[in-house]
Parts: C-alpha cells; sequence; structure tokens
C-alpha cells in the first residue's frame, strides 16, 4: 500500500471523523468561551492555545486529503467549503481584518461537512432552492400588492407605519412575522373597523400559505435526495454473510438427496 492510500485509510477511518468532529465541537466551545470577560481573564492564554490548536488541526487534515486525493479533492464542493473555512481562519485578525476575528466561528460549520446526516439535509435543502425561488416571488408579489392598497388605504390614518410604499412594506413584513401585528391593526381599526379583513387575509395568505408551501418544498425535496452512499466495506461484509448463508441452504438440499450411507459418512 502506497503513502497516498495509507493517508486515504486514515481520513476515511470512522475514528478520524471522530476526532475531526471532536475538534469542531470544543473549538466551537472556546470561540464561545472567548466572547465572556470572565473566562477570558482567568483562563485566556487556555482559550487561545486551544484555539491554534484546532486551527493546526484543521489545516493538517485539510493538507492530508489534499495529499491523500490530489485532483479529486477539488471535485468536491465541501472540500471547496472546508478550504475556505480554514482560509478565512488563517488571515491575520489584526489591523484592518481584525473584523475577521469573529468569522472564527464558521469553523463550527465543518459540522456539516463531517457529519453525513448534515450533509444530505444540506443537500436536500439547496436542491429546494428553485421551488423555494418560485415561492419567495410569489410572497414578495403578495407583500408589494398588498403594500399598495395599505400605502392607499391607511396612509393617512397611521402615517408612521402606512404613509409611503417603503414604510407600508416595512411594516406588512414585521406583519407577516408575527411582530406586534395585533397593535398595528387596533390602530387602524380605531378610524376603520372594516380593517381587520384586510390584515386577517394578508396573514393568511403570506404567512400560513407560504410557510406551509415552503416545508411542502423542502420536505420534498429531502424525499427526492438520494440516501449516502453505504460503506463499502460493510456492503462486501453483507454479500459474504449472504453468500455464506446460501452455501449452507445449498449443502442441507444437496445431502438431502445422497443415500443415507453418504450422509452418514459427511457426518462423521
Amino acid at each position: 500500500m502506497s503513502g497516498q492510500e495509507r493517508v486515504r485509510a486514515v481520513l476515511e477511518s470512522s475514528l478520524a471523523q471522530r476526532a475531526v468532529i471532536l475538534v469542531i465541537v470544543v473549538n466551537a466551545v472556546t470561540i464561545g468561551c472567548e466572547t465572556s470577560a470572565y473566562l477570558m481573564e482567568r483562563a485566556g492564554g487556555l482559550l487561545h492555545a486551544i484555539d491554534r490548536i484546532a486551527l493546526a488541526v484543521f489545516t493538517a487534515e485539510l493538507a492530508a486529503r489534499l495529499y491523500a486525493y490530489r485532483g479529486k479533492f477539488f471535485t468536491d464542493p465541501w472540500n471547496w467549503f472546508d478550504s475556505i473555512i480554514v482560509a478565512v481562519a488563517l488571515i491575520p485578525a489584526s489591523g484592518p481584518t481584525s473584523v475577521l476575528r469573529a468569522l472564527r466561528i464558521l469553523r463550527a460549520l465543518r459540522l456539516v461537512s463531517a457529519v453525513p446526516s448534515m450533509r444530505r439535509v444540506v443537500g436536500a435543502l439547496l436542491a429546494a432552492v428553485p421551488g423555494m425561488a418560485s415561492i419567495i416571488g410569489l410572497l414578495v408579489l403578495m407583500i408589494y400588492i398588498a403594500a399598495v392598497i395599505a400605502t392607499k388605504l391607511f396612509g393617512d390614518i397611521v402615517p408612521e407605519r402606512f404613509d409611503e410604499l417603503p414604510r407600508s412594506l416595512f411594516t406588512l413584513f414585521q406583519i407577516m412575522t408575527g411582530d406586534d401585528w395585533g397593535n398595528v391593526a387596533q390602530e387602524v381599526m380605531e378610524e376603520k373597523p372594516w380593517a381587520w379583513i384586510f390584515f386577517i387575509v394578508y396573514i393568511l395568505m403570506s404567512t400560513f400559505v407560504a410557510l406551509n408551501l415552503f416545508i411542502a418544498v423542502v420536505v420534498n425535496a429531502m424525499n427526492d435526495v438520494d440516501p449516502a452512499e453505504a460503506d463499502p466495506r460493510t456492503e462486501l461484509e453483507s454479500v459474504k454473510q449472504e453468500l455464506a448463508a446460501v452455501n449452507a441452504k445449498l449443502d442441507q438440499l444437496l445431502m438431502r438427496e445422497w443415500p443415507p450411507e453418504l450422509r452418514s459418512r459427511v457426518d462423521r
């Protein structure tokens, strides 16, 4: 076995994958702890040391994957994803680039590429993007139409919320999220009691219908995504077990056809 194959075997082993996941989780926790002045005052040096060790592990693991897979490394989108995260972490977090220090928490996103179940979920979401884009377009159209109507009907009554189209768009987006929509409706209904019809219809169309459409598209995409490929070694073991079971059954059938004296010799 060549050195490249040995490195690949190590990277694909369950032990190495679990170790990387553990480092990702520990690093995410330490980065969160660095936001506490109390913890930084008492264990700041330890937290920084763990952060540097984790970054070194990520860099070494990425370099090992590049060595093991060579050209195939660049054909996997998840390798590009990991490379960008590690590259951002390697940029010096001082001077003009000090803002990038806060982006170190993006390393926690490596859990997405390290855990197969998370990769399947992300793949399903990406597969649902075309359908979601259509729903978003429909939702934007509904909000725009409702904003124009609300500006014409309620602009003079509640100018701080509906005097112009941009303000009406923001107010209706706020109502769609369920934030304080009751107070907005009450302000309008003090002058126009029938305004509840507009708000109820808008909430039903924008919130409940659109939300259910989003869920339906995502669930349908997740059902269409192929399950993750099984480990070849696991498949080989299962095939061996099935072949052994078939051979045992064939031996039993053949022995039934043998003469009694021949079967007694085989039993001996």
